[in-house]
């Protein structure tokens, strides 16, 4: 297999390799040739040569089509195997002929066993052309299959018989008066008509499937037909010996045929460049020739005929026989191709009122153009569609109904289609604008075909799809409620801006504005009010940018501008110029908002940031965010200009939130008692708890320092949990140790309506570490505007029943405090830091805390002043009628081991009062530290 292989089926998918396949076999078939010319050089030569020579030949395109049937035939395998046996019958018939001449040097005896297998050589090889075939799919098709057979058959016989049979048949009968030699001088030529009628009558019924490989092989046996036929003509039978010319013919069947499947296999194997195909081009001769083959067949059998008339011959009977069944079949098969004809009018007729009830009933235009672009058709929906006449637009222009400015492309995508092989592009797809009857545009879908050299076109109107595109691009682009640009879009335009021709200008500059009050909007008249407080925003935002700049929004009560540079090199001119139309804009913003029959004021802070060489976008923009909120955090209603240390601040406090994250896990976080004093005795009525972060370098910071800076409500409401109930734990220790002191812990009021520490966690905590009644007070802030005073009385009063005191920490610095005092289960008044400070220097703040003061002892509640840090507080506070102070004046922070020190000696020395009194005065308070502006001097 390996030999048989490298000489018929290379591997190679080369073309080079293909090519040299073939001149090889060329070479051999005519080195055969001229060796048969010649004579071989000797008798003994030529009779081997032409003997065993044929019949290595014939074995080779055996065992060729063989191993071709066994690997990759497919359904075509049955064929080849058929081919193989003919082969391996002529390849047996030669043996014995050359066993004959070369071996025993006898004549071949007539009849012989060569002549058994040379006629066994043709009946496998006319089923496996059967096989080949495309099979009819209707009986008819059967019928003229067979008829189409018999004419070529027939009129070969009465050509072949009116030329030779009958003599040869005449001169065997009267030479030897045995049958045989009369039969098998008829069998030959038979049998080859036969084989002929089959060849011509299948070579436009092959089948699709590897064509290559089937036309060679027919080729191939058509070859060894022909040679047949001359070697039965009475004029080389009775001189024909081993060795001649005639050989070659056989031979070169042989290794053809033998070539066949292989070299089509390599072909298809073979990377060509894309083309049409050429069956695509030869059909309509293939076609014509398979209806003339009938008419072709009848001449030929006519011929026949006339050449005995000519001759003065005697018409012979089987001449006679042979032309009127050859008559008889064209006519039934004219008869059968008439009924078809008529069957196929019909079906024709049905498929084109079908087909043109769907063109004409199609919601979609179709056109067809010729290829100087006149319309040659137009279906009737163009009056539904473009709502003018189909009739009008025929003969009309293409070009003349697409809008100018997509004419151009048009064009160039036509030509670029009809200039494409049809085999790989064979549609394209345009979208351009068609002008209406009523002189709109129209935008229009059309999916091209070619068509007779022009162009067919199926169109649809997409306009209703283009504008809703279009909408949904406008919707994914603009915020809903201002139709300003939103985030996404904004960012998109600053890119261009700075990759643009201005993208070295530092003029341009990116404007952040945030709405200061505009939460209050929402909570006091509603969303709908702060909706429309938006809405009126935007559209004073949007009249006040150039028409060159860009007004967004970016979410919530955020807006941006982007104010193009204007090419000025002066950055110090660009930026007052910048500045004055962000304060402007802050002004026009800040101005009071018609909201339904009231007026709503709120204020713009502003933060502006100019562009750099290299900065992206994001960076730009996250520059004028960090400068709004510096701006906000200023005091509001004003503009920032970008700095860079505003980033390094930003730094700073991302790496304080990393670490106050790490002290949280790693326990770095401390707890400080501060004690509460009884201003007429000294005694310690209570200790507030307070939380304190130790620093690498060992140094405490408060809560005042740290949560400032880090902004981290997360952290915070961590940070709060984990101080109650450390707080909890330790009040409880000290119970348990003697030192029976209440507690107080500082939560905000916020915090208590979180799900952080909700009542059955506190009451958890009191339950879990066995604190008695009353040794806790929750320190509520009353300054947080969000939080609801139902839902505030509500926790408070579920807290109160679990035995947990109540303070109103930071009184007389909010807005809600009467509020607070009237609704809300109060127990404690805890003056603010800053009233206390200025009690002694300022009249004006000694009055108002006198006047707190008698509000606490009115109602009966008790009251601690925070931030006591000297004398004359003291002094001041207890004339006013203050019960408890907490400050430095009597002690600092301290840790759990200087607290109980300080607690088994039960008083504090107290300014005014003589002798100390004894030991801790009952009814301790429970208390906290005030705000968040701990006492921040370490323990000592």
């Amino acid at each position: 297999m390996s030999a048989l292989g490298a000489l018929l089926a290379p591997r190679s998918a080369s073309g080079s390799t293909g090519m040299r396949s073939r001149i090889l076999l060329g070479f051999v078939c005519a080195a055969y040739s001229v060796g048969a010319a010649v004579g071989w050089g000797s008798p003994q030569v030529a009779v081997f040569m032409g003997d065993f020579g044929l019949a290595a030949a014939a074995l080779i395109a055996a065992v060729s089509c063989f191993l071709y049937a066994r690997t990759g035939a497919g359904r075509l395998r049955p064929a080849w195997l058929l081919f193989s046996l003919s082969s391996l019958m002529a390849a047996c018939g030669n043996a014995v002929w050359g066993w004959y001449e070369v071996i025993l040097g006898v004549p071949v005896p007539t009849p012989s066993l060569a002549d058994v297998f040379f006629l066994c050589f043709a009946p496998p090889a006319i089923v496996g052309l059967l096989v080949l075939a495309k099979r009819p799919v209707t009986r008819a098709g059967w019928v003229c299959l067979a008829l189409d057979a018999w004419l070529i058959g027939g009129s070969l016989l009465t050509l072949a018989w009116s030329l030779a049979l009958a003599h040869t048949t005449h001169l065997a009968g009267f030479q030897d008066t045995s049958v045989a030699p009369a039969a098998l001088s008829l069998a030959y030529p038979l049998l080859d008509i036969v084989l002929v009628s089959m060849v011509l009558a299948l070579h436009f019924r092959r089948a699709g499937v590897n064509r290559s490989a089937v036309n060679t092989a027919i080729a191939a046996l058509a070859l060894t037909v022909l040679s047949d036929a001359v070697f039965t003509s009475p004029l080389l039978r009775s001189t024909y010996h081993s060795g001649q010319l005639l050989d070659a013919g056989w031979f070169a069947g042989s290794l053809l045929l033998a070539y066949a499947p292989w070299g089509a296999r390599r072909a298809a194997r073979q990377p060509g460049r894309p083309g049409p195909p050429r069956a695509i081009a030869s059909r309509p001769i293939a076609g014509s020739l398979a209806a003339l083959t009938p008419y072709l067949a009848a001449a030929v059998c006519t011929l026949g005929i006339l050449y005995n008339v000519v001759e003065g011959r005697r018409v012979d009977r089987v001449v006679i026989f042979t032309g009127c069944t050859v008559v008889l079949a064209l006519v039934v098969r004219q008869g059968i191709m008439l009924l078809d004809n008529i069957s196929l009018t019909q079906e024709l007729a049905q498929k084109e009122n079908h087909f043109r009830s769907l063109v004409q009933g199609s919601s979609d235009v179709i056109m067809i153009a010729a290829p100087s672009g006149t319309l040659r058709y137009v279906s009737p929906a163009a009056a539904g569609v473009y709502g003018r006449e189909a009739e009008d637009l025929v003969g009309s222009e293409l070009s003349s109904i697409i809008h100018p400015d997509d004419l151009g492309r048009v064009v160039h995508e036509l030509r670029r289609f009809l200039a494409a092989p049809p085999h790989e592009e064979p549609t394209t797809r345009i979208e351009c604008r068609f002008r209406s009857g009523t002189g709109d545009w129209l935008n229009v879908e059309s999916t091209v075909n070619r068509h007779q050299g022009g162009l067919l076109l199926n169109s649809r109107d997409v306009t209703e799809r283009v504008r809703l595109q279009a909408q949904l691009q406008h919707n994914a682009e603009h915020d809903p409620l201002t139709d300003l640009p939103n985030r996404a879009l904004f960012t998109a335009r600053v890119r261009q801006a700075l990759g643009g021709r201005r993208s070295g200008d530092p003029g341009t500059a990116v404007l952040f504005i945030d709405l200061d009050g505009f939460k209050q909007v929402n909570d006091t008249i509603g969303h709908q009010a702060g909706d429309e407080l938006l809405i009126q925003a935007g559209r004073r935002l949007q009249d006040s940018v150039r028409a060159g700049d860009t007004a967004a929004r970016l979410g919530g009560d955020e807006f941006a501008a982007l104010i193009m540079g204007d090419g000025t090199r002066d950055q110090g001119a660009r930026e007052y110029q910048v500045h004055e139309i962000a304060d402007r804009l802050r002004l026009t913003l800040s101005q009071p908002y018609r909201i339904g029959p009231s007026e709503v004021r709120v204020a713009a802070s502003i933060g502006v940031a100019f562009a750099e060489p290299a900065i992206s976008p994001t960076d730009l923009m996250r520059n004028a965010d960090l400068a709004m909120y510096r701006a906000k955090a200023g005091g509001k209603d004003r503009v920032e200009l970008y700095a860079p240390q505003m980033q390094a601040d930003v730094v700073r406090r991302s790496e304080l939130a990393t670490r106050l994250r790490t002290a949280l896990r790693d326990g770095e976080f401390a707890l400080l008692h501060q004690p509460v004093v009884h201003l007429a005795s000294g005694s310690v009525a209570a200790v507030a708890a307070q939380a304190r972060w130790r620093s690498a370098q060992g140094i405490l910071f408060t809560p005042a320092e740290f949560l400032r800076v880090t902004g981290d409500d997360d952290r915070t409401a961590e940070l709060g949990r984990w101080l109650l109930e450390e707080a909890v734990k330790q009040a409880a220790d000290r119970a348990r140790a003697g030192h029976p002191v209440a507690v107080s812990v500082r939560l905000s009021a916020a915090r208590l309506l979180d799900a952080g520490p909700p009542p059955g966690s506190i009451e958890a905590l009191l339950t879990r570490h066995g604190l008695p009644s009353g040794a806790l007070m929750i320190e509520v802030a009353d300054s947080d505007p969000r939080v609801s005073f139902d839902a505030l009385e509500q926790r408070l009063v579920a807290l109160r029943r679990l035995g947990v005191r109540i303070a109103l920490d930071g009184f007389g610095s909010g807005f809600a405090a009467i509020n607070a005092l009237r609704r809300l289960p109060i127990d404690v008044l805890k003056l603010d830091r800053n009233l206390v400070e200025g009690v002694v220097e300022s009249a004006r703040l000694h009055k108002i805390t006198s006047g707190l003061l008698r509000i606490a002892c009115d109602l009966g509640l008790q009251s601690v002043a925070d931030g006591v840090d000297v004398p004359e507080q003291v002094l001041a506070l207890r004339a006013m009628g203050c019960t408890h102070g907490q400050g430095m004046a009597f002690s600092g922070p301290l840790d759990e081991y200087r607290l109980r020190r300080a607690l088994v000696r039960g008083e504090f020395p107290v300014p005014g009062i003589p002798s100390p009194r004894p030991v801790m005065a009952g009814g301790s308070i429970p208390l906290l530290t005030g705000s968040h502006t701990e006492t921040p001097v370490p323990p000592t």
